[in-house]
């Protein structure tokens, strides 16, 4: 499961793969993680791997996941001493973009903080910030409207970082107003609008 310790290749040898790294937090959209992951790897070129919270756990079955699934286990395994690999460092550097979907209410927090207490947020503290970064809140519509979500929100862009914004929908709590998270297609359009930004095939 260890990352290659030599993500960064020069710029004279051609690669491959574009490196998209998937995070995943404790909403209930985080269910549709297997479709998501199912539409990336439909974009030629692609090669992906995700990080969850222990929270996001809840909503999928790992066993559905074909790609290599990172968690707060895995940092801790890793490292045994100075000379082992920091995985939220070997992950940010293999990425080139990295989508947060579900991004939920209390990982919008942290993130807009600079809170970085399990792998997905210290990835994201260390972010390259010349990298693109997506994410898409997720949450029940009262969390949404309340007045500190859209400073939080307008917090993360103000980072560099780019909200694919929730929709409208009756949520699976049974409220019904915005909050959602974006559809998956919409997701996976927008990842392939960047790859096409940095003139990368997107069709096979």
């Amino acid at each position: 499961m260890e990352p290659s310790s030599h993500a960064e290749t020069s710029p004279s040898v051609p690669r491959e793969k574009f490196h998209v790294l998937v995070g995943v937090t404790g909403s209930v959209a985080a269910l549709k993680l297997p479709l998501l992951i199912s539409g990336l790897l439909e974009i030629p070129g692609l090669e992906v791997k995700v990080v969850t919270t222990e929270r996001a756990k809840h909503f999928y079955n790992p066993q559905e996941i074909p790609v290599t699934l990172y968690s707060d286990e895995d940092e801790w395994q890793l490292w045994k001493g100075r000379s082992d690999p920091v995985l939220h460092i070997e992950l940010r550097r293999w990425a080139d973009l990295m989508v947060v979907a579900p991004l939920d209410a209390n990982t919008l927090a942290k993130l807009a903080n600079g809170i970085c207490d399990n792998l997905l947020t210290c990835v994201i503290r260390a972010w390259d910030l010349h990298k693109p970064l997506l994410f898409c809140p997720a949450m029940n519509t009262a969390m949404w409207e309340h007045p500190i979500t859209a400073q939080q929100v307008e917090q993360l862009k103000g980072f560099g970082y780019t909200e694919i914004p929730c929709v409208v929908k009756k949520l699976v709590c049974g409220d019904e107003g915005r909050g959602a998270m974006a559809e998956v297609w919409t997701i996976v359009e927008s990842v392939r609008r960047v790859l096409e930004e940095r003139g990368l095939p997107t069709q096979s």
